[in-house]
């Protein structure tokens, strides 16, 4: 029989891979396969066909419908120019804190499922219990929704999902959705001097960003609706984080490029949403090619992810209630995978250990308390799962 490792040694495996978003994560998915083989768990994978990236799903108990589906992310943000004080792949226990890229968002909750499915196996489920594993959360929630349609016509049909982003082992009922939009304004080079004859590509892209700042300044001064006012901040947001482009300050910039992301209040039409920032994208191309014909602004979309809506009494909320014993509300305005499962016709609510505010820092850390009590939910899960 293989070893049965405990969920630390689990999260220092998951942990020495460096799954940044930008490269491979398939040497961990070889390796968590390769573990649950050794003690007779069947997993697959969803193959992504563009990209050397995989997902991998499992399942345990009895081979029947309403699995307590386990979710979570592989992938993890970059560490280029943070300032570390420790290998960011290995975990470092220090001060009652693991430290580690991933410790917090998400592996330490991967680790602790991961445990469960294998405990489940030997175990005697009575309810089925299922591992859900994605890749590319941190760039667009872009990986789940295919290994989600994969898992279908392979499991059973799971019951309730439980996405474990750190949420301080609370349970999350509804998270903001979000879609984002590459932007590239095709300007018209001159010398600065007779800027007036070209198209200053930069300066174009700085009305479209002004348009974002008008619609927070007018969105914030708005009273919220009852279901925004659940949010902080309670409005959709819109909201730009990087820009490139310019050749040099004598010229007229022909390239900008950037992001325009918006955070949508459940309730809202994110459809509307778009549809303004094109109306406001072709008010400033017409200007600009009234200028130069030839130029033009190009949008492709980045990402779109589903807000998780809250449920009356859902399976899922319930689930984790009365695990944890917490029965206030908790919403929140980052975006996750648990839209994506419900809009696949789960029950959804995000519970997991860390604090959302360690996620991306340098010096990432998850408090050893907190792992500990997520040790602790699953094993409360697995008992309620075998009762």
């Amino acid at each position: 029989m293989a070893q049965r490792l405990t969920p630390f040694e689990l999260m220092e495996k998951l942990i020495s891979f460096p799954t940044v978003s930008r490269d491979t994560n398939i040497p961990l998915i070889d390796w968590v396969a390769d573990y649950l083989a050794g003690h007779g768990i069947e997993s697959h994978r969803y193959i992504d066909p563009d990209q050397p990236k995989h997902a991998l799903f499992a399942h345990v108990g009895p081979w029947q419908e309403g699995a307590i589906v386990l979710s979570g992310h592989t992938d993890v943000v970059p560490v280029d120019g943070q300032p570390w004080d420790t290998d960011p792949f290995s975990v470092v226990e220090k001060d009652g804190k693991y430290y580690g890229r991933g410790t917090c968002d998400m592996k330490g909750f991967d680790a602790l499922a991961i445990w469960a499915l294998v405990e489940g196996h030997y175990g005697t489920l009575t309810t089925p219990l299922q591992l859900a594993l994605s890749f590319d959360e941190e760039i667009g929630c872009t990986g789940a929704p295919p290994m989600i349609k994969a898992m279908q016509p392979v499991l059973p049909k799971g019951k309730a999902a439980i996405i474990g982003e750190p949420s301080t082992m609370q349970a999350v009922t509804g998270h903001k959705g979000g879609s984002g939009f590459h932007t590239h304004v095709v300007g018209f080079e001159v010398h600065s001097s007779l800027m007036h004859t070209g198209v200053n590509a930069i300066m174009a892209a700085a009305k479209l960003i002004e348009w974002a700042n008008e619609q927070n300044s007018t969105s914030m001064a708005t009273k919220p609706t009852e279901i925004a006012a659940m949010f902080d901040p309670p409005f959709t947001t819109v909201h730009v984080g990087m820009i490139e482009g310019g050749t040099a300050h004598n010229i007229t910039a022909k390239d900008c490029k950037f992001g325009m992301d918006f955070r949508v209040v459940p309730g809202e039409d994110k459809e509307k949403w778009k549809l303004e920032y094109l109306k406001e994208v072709k008010r400033v191309e017409e200007a600009m090619q009234a200028v130069v014909p030839d130029t033009r602004i190009i949008i492709t979309p980045r990402f779109d992810v589903p807000p998780l809506q809250p449920e009356e009494n859902g399976p899922a909320e319930t689930l984790v209630r009365q695990i944890t014993g917490d029965n206030a509300s908790h919403k929140v305005s980052y975006g996750t995978e648990a839209g994506q499962f419900q809009e696949a016709g789960y029950s959804a609510v995000i519970c997991g250990p860390g604090d959302i505010a360690q996620a991306h820092q340098p010096n990432e850390y998850i408090e050893v308390a907190q792992f500990n009590a997520g040790h602790a939910f699953m094993e409360k899960l697995l008992a309620r799962l075998s009762a």
